[in-house]
C-alpha cells in the first residue's frame, strides 16, 4: 500500500486536529489585540500620545471581553433582576433585586472603566484633560460585544449627565452632578429616561403625565410611563405636560426626578413590575407609576422635547455603537469556526460559499465600525461650537440608528449558521445576540421614526448639503482608481436626489430608501478614504463590495465581480 501524498497527509492532520477540538471555542480570546482593524482604526481617529496612553485600558477591556464579562453576561442573562415590593419586616420599601453577577459587570463599567464619566470628566483613566468620545465609544464597543443590557443605562447616565449640565438650572447641577460624576462606588449614580407611554408611542404630543407647580419652585408630576429601563436609577428625566399648557409638542416640558429626596425618603412613585423581554434580560425595565412625584424643570417650559431630543440624539449614536460592536462580536466569532473547523477535508474558511458569506457579514459590521468614528468625531467638533458639524451629526445620528440597528439583526442571526447547531444552543453567546440585537430598531425610536428624522435633519438643519460636501471632502481625498471613484460620485449624486424628493412634500414614503441610500454611500466612501490612509487593501475591498452589493443595481441571475476599472 503506498503512502499518502502531502495534500493527503495535510488533509489528514486538519481532521485530526478537528477531532482533538469538534468544538471551536473562542472564549478567553482578547477581543482588542484579536482586532487589528480596530486597532488600525484607533491610529487614524486618535492622536498618537493619547492612543499609545490607552493601549493598557484597551488590552484590559478586551481581556475582561473575551473572558470574564462573558462569563458573567451569561450567568446575567439567566438569572434576571426580579422586584421586591416590601422588606422582610413587612415595610412598604421597593428595591430590585439584581443578580451578583450583573452587580460585577456595574463594577467593571461603572467603577473600573467610569464610562458614564468619560465624556464629563478631565481627568478619566489616568489621563489628565478631555478625551475625545471615540475613547468611550472604543470601550464600549469592546464591552458590548459580551453584555448589551448594561450598556443602556451606562448610555442613559451619561446622556441624563449631557442633559442636566447642557440645560439644568446651575442649582440644579451643583446639587446632582457630583452624584452622576462620582467615581466611588458607594455614592456613584445611575440615571434613566422615563419617557413612554401607552397612549404616546412614538408620538410625544400625546403624552398624558401632568406636571404641577409649587410654592418651593418644584413641580409635582402624576402619570404613568409604560416602558422605563433601569427603573430604580438614582435619577430620570421625565417628559410631562404642564397643566394647563399648551397642546401638542408645545405643552410639554422636561423634569428631573431623584429617586430619594432631601430628608432621606423615596419619592413618590412605584415600581409597578418588570418587563418580561425578549432579549437585555440582565438588565431591569419595568412600569412606573407617578403619585405627586417631586420633580424639577429643566431648561425653558414647554421646550422639553428639544431639550430631551439631545438626550435622545446621544442615545441614538450609543445604540449604533452597540449595534456595530454585536455585529463585530458575531462576524468575530463566525471567523473564528471558519478558520479553525475542518468538514470534508477543509477548512470551512477556504470553501468559496463559506468565504463569501464571511464576507456579506463583514460588509455591515465594518460599515457599521466605520460611522461610529466618523460619527463620534463628528460629535467631538459640533460640541466644540461647529456649526457645520452640528449639521453633519443631525443626519449622521439617525443613519447610524436606522441602519446599523437593523443590519444587526440580519447579521448576528445569519452568523449563528456558521456555528452550526451549537449556535442555536443558550449554552453559546449566538442566541443572545440574536435577542438582543432585535433592541437596538426599538429603542430610542422605531425604523420609521429615525429615517423620517434622517429627512427632518434635511429639512430644518440643511444637513444634505453639508453630508455631500464633507463626503466630497474625503473623496477627494482618496487613494482610488479613477474608475471607482467616478463611480462613488455618482451613487452619492444619485443617494442625495432621492434624499432631496424624501425631503419634499408627500416624498416620506421615501424616508427608508433614502436613509439606506445615503448610509449606504456615506460609508463606502469613508471606508475608501480609510483605507487610503491606513493603506488597508481589505478595507478598500469592503469599500468596494458595499457599493457593489448594497447601492448599485444588480443582476440577480448574472455571475458579477469587481468591476476592473475599479482596481489598481
Amino acid at each position: 500500500m503506498s503512502a499518502p501524498d502531502p495534500s493527503q497527509r495535510s488533509a489528514i492532520a486538519q481532521v485530526a486536529q478537528a477531532s482533538a477540538h469538534p468544538v471551536p471555542d473562542r472564549h478567553g480570546s482578547n477581543f482588542y489585540s484579536t482586532d487589528p482593524a480596530l486597532q488600525q482604526l484607533l491610529q487614524l481617529y486618535l492622536p498618537a500620545d493619547l492612543l499609545a496612553h490607552l493601549q493598557p485600558y484597551l488590552q484590559r477591556m478586551g481581556e475582561l471581553a473575551g473572558g470574564r464579562i462573558d462569563e458573567l453576561a451569561s450567568i446575567a442573562d439567566k438569572n434576571p433582576p426580579t422586584l421586591e415590593h416590601r422588606s422582610r419586616a413587612g415595610e412598604d420599601r421597593q428595591r430590585i433585586i439584581k443578580h451578583p453577577a450583573y452587580e460585577e459587570l456595574e463594577r467593571i463599567a461603572y467603577g473600573e472603566f467610569g464610562l458614564q464619566a468619560i465624556s464629563h470628566r478631565d481627568d478619566m483613566l489616568g489621563w489628565q484633560g478631555k478625551m475625545p468620545p471615540i475613547v468611550k465609544y472604543a470601550l464600549t464597543y469592546l464591552f458590548v460585544q459580551s453584555e448589551f443590557g448594561l450598556c443602556c443605562p451606562l448610555s442613559m447616565t451619561d446622556s441624563l449627565t449631557r442633559t442636566l449640565k447642557k440645560f439644568g438650572a446651575p442649582e440644579l447641577v451643583a446639587k446632582y452632578l457630583p452624584q452622576l460624576l462620582s467615581l466611588d462606588w458607594d455614592s456613584q449614580a445611575q440615571g434613566a429616561m422615563f419617557m413612554t407611554e401607552q397612549a404616546a408611542g412614538s408620538d410625544i404630543s400625546n403624552t398624558q403625565t401632568l406636571a404641577q407647580p409649587q410654592a418651593d419652585g418644584s413641580w409635582r408630576v402624576t402619570g404613568d410611563k409604560w416602558f422605563c429601563s433601569n427603573p430604580d436609577a438614582e435619577f430620570a428625566m421625565v417628559l410631562a405636560r404642564v397643566e394647563g399648557a399648551a397642546a401638542g409638542m408645545k405643552g410639554i416640558s422636561l423634569f428631573l426626578l431623584p429617586r430619594q429626596l432631601d430628608d432621606g425618603s423615596q419619592n413618590h412613585y412605584r415600581i409597578i413590575r418588570l418587563k418580561d423581554k425578549l432579549g437585555t434580560k440582565s438588565m431591569a425595565s419595568g412600569e412606573i407609576r407617578m403619585d405627586g412625584s417631586i420633580a424639577y424643570l429643566i431648561g425653558e417650559q414647554g421646550r422639553g422635547f428639544v431639550q430631551m431630543a439631545d438626550m435622545v440624539n446621544n442615545s441614538r449614536l450609543s445604540n449604533g455603537v452597540r449595534s456595530a460592536g454585536m455585529m463585530r462580536r458575531a462576524v468575530a466569532e463566525a471567523e473564528f469556526v471558519a478558520s479553525e473547523r475542518v468538514a470534508f477535508g477543509k477548512r470551512l474558511q477556504d470553501m468559496p460559499l463559506m468565504q463569501r458569506q464571511l464576507d456579506k457579514l463583514r460588509v455591515p459590521a465594518e460599515q457599521a465600525r466605520t460611522m461610529v468614528f466618523q460619527t463620534a468625531q463628528t460629535l467631538m467638533r459640533s460640541d466644540a461650537g461647529d456649526k457645520e458639524a452640528y449639521a453633519l451629526l443631525r443626519i449622521l445620528t439617525p443613519m447610524i440608528k436606522f441602519r446599523a440597528c437593523r443590519d444587526a439583526r440580519k447579521v448576528t442571526g445569519d452568523a449563528m449558521e456558521v456555528r452550526g447547531g451549537c449556535g442555536y444552543i443558550e449554552e453559546w453567546t449566538d442566541p443572545r445576540l440574536v435577542r438582543d440585537a432585535h433592541l437596538g430598531s426599538i429603542w430610542e425610536g422605531t425604523s420609521n421614526i429615525v429615517a423620517l428624522d434622517v429627512v427632518r435633519a434635511i429639512q430644518r438643519e440643511g444637513s444634505l448639503p453639508v453630508l455631500q460636501a464633507y463626503l466630497q471632502g474625503l473623496l477627494a481625498d482618496c487613494r482610488i482608481s479613477a474608475g471607482y471613484r467616478q463611480a462613488l460620485d455618482a451613487a452619492l449624486a444619485r443617494a442625495s436626489a432621492l434624499a432631496e424628493r424624501a425631503a419634499q412634500d408627500g416624498g416620506a414614503v421615501l424616508a427608508r430608501q433614502a436613509a439606506t441610500g445615503l448610509y449606504n454611500c456615506t460609508t463606502a466612501i469613508a471606508m475608501a478614504w480609510e483605507a487610503g490612509q491606513t493603506d488597508s487593501a481589505e478595507r478598500l475591498r469592503l469599500s468596494q463590495l458595499v457599493l457593489l452589493h448594497r447601492v448599485l443595481p444588480r443582476d440577480p441571475l448574472a455571475s458579477e465581480g469587481i468591476p476592473a476599472d475599479w482596481l489598481g
